[in-house]
Parts: structure tokens; sequence; C-alpha cells
């Protein structure tokens, strides 16, 4: 606990850029998979085919290898992430948000957002198929049908696989940190590295942290739930 306390910048550097991370790969793959459960649920076959392609192939790929595609391959062929370049100086030390953050931010939304699809396009299979026809009845175009009538009885039918597969995102958070990002697993195997002797104490205190924000979250996720229910 020492060890930790000692580094507690480190560590609270390393943890903003996980929440950073979770936040913002959260927002968009939760965009991501929305267009895709619609594309998957669409009178369009093109679209719906590229969207069952799509979750296909980025669900049965290791997130590892996605990430190394858009940090390392993509860059080669000139698809770079210098989208933004942003420094943030803390008392604790500087927020980095630059092109490695930017490219492993794509990679868990492009990975995260195949499983919100399924988790979605179950929730729209289980509103009832006469209300989505009542809707185009009355001259509503799909686009109004999904917008007005679909999708928000879907949401409220995933909010517990919706909330699972954001919790998922949080541990996956971590893998970020084998190819660059300087998130909270990197700063914990630096710890290790230099205190040997202490890796038990390390490891047991950002397990901590961990559980300690997954908790929060379901916490959250439960009572929107509750809420909805009741609404």
């Amino acid at each position: 606990m020492d060890v930790v306390w000692e580094n507690r910048d480190a560590v609270l550097i390393g943890f903003t850029h996980t929440i950073l991370l979770f936040v913002l790969a959260g927002i968009g793959s939760l965009v991501v998979g929305t267009i895709i459960a619609a594309m998957r649920a669409g009178p369009i076959p093109v679209l719906r085919y590229a969207a069952i392609v799509y979750v296909s192939l980025v669900r049965n790929t290791p997130l590892l290898m996605i990430l190394i595609l858009f940090r390392f391959a993509l860059p080669k062929v000139g698809i770079t992430f210098n989208l933004v370049d942003i420094v943030i100086p803390t008392s604790a030390g500087d927020i980095r948000l630059n092109n490695i953050f930017t490219a492993c931010l794509f990679g868990l939304i492009v990975y995260t957002a195949s499983f919100v699809a399924e988790a979605i396009r179950a929730g729209i299979n289980a509103v009832p198929l006469g209300q989505a026809e009542a809707a185009r009845a009355i001259g509503l175009p799909f686009g109004g049908v999904m917008r007005e009538v679909v999708l928000p009885q879907a949401f409220r039918a995933t909010v517990p696989p919706l909330a699972s597969v954001q919790i998922a995102l949080i541990k996956n958070t971590t893998v970020a940190g084998a190819v660059g990002v300087v998130e909270a697993f990197n700063v914990m195997r630096s710890l290790t590295n230099d205190y040997a002797s202490a890796r038990i104490q390390i490891f047991l205190v950002f397990a901590l942290i961990f559980v300690v924000l997954v908790e929060v979250y379901s916490f959250a996720a439960h009572r929107l739930e509750r809420r909805w229910k009741t609404a």
C-alpha cells in the first residue's frame, strides 16, 4: 500500500486515462452499435449483410489484434489518428490525448460496437412486430419507425446486456496498455517491475480500484433500469 501511495500521482494519471478511454469508447460504441443494429434490422439487403459481416468478423477477432491494427498497421498505409494532440497539465502529471490514445480509442469503439449491436438487436427483436407495422401504416419511414417506436423500447429492454458490455469495456481498456497508452494496467506493470517485493500489494490495490469502478457503473445501470421500468 505504501508503494502505491508514494506513486499516487502516476496511479491517478493511469486511472484518468482508463476512465477517459472507457467514457469516450462507451459513447462511441453505443452510437456505432446502434447504427449497426439498425442496419441489421433494416430493409436494405446490402446494409444488412454488411452489418452481419462486421459483427461476425469483429466479434471473433481478439481485441489485441484490433488495437495492433489501429496502432501500428493502419498508420503504415497512411491512415493516421492525429485528430487530437492535447496535453492537460495537472498537479499529478500530464494527461495526454495523442495519436496513440486516439488509435486505441477507435479500436475499442470498433470492437465494443459489435457487442453493443447484438445487444440492441436483441432488444429490437423483443419489440412486438405489430407496433412497427402500425407505425409504417400511418406513414412513418423506416428511420422514423426506428427512432420513434422501436429503439426507445429496445433500449429499455437492453439495459442489463448493455451494462454487461460496458463493464467488459472497463476491463478491456487494460489491453490498451500493451500498445503504449499510459493507462492503469501500464502503470501497474511499471510499478511491479520497479518494486518486485511489493507486487502482490500493488496488484491487489489496482484490482480493488477496478472492482470499485465496476460496482459504481453496475449501481448506476441498475438504477437506470429501475427508473425506466417504472416510467
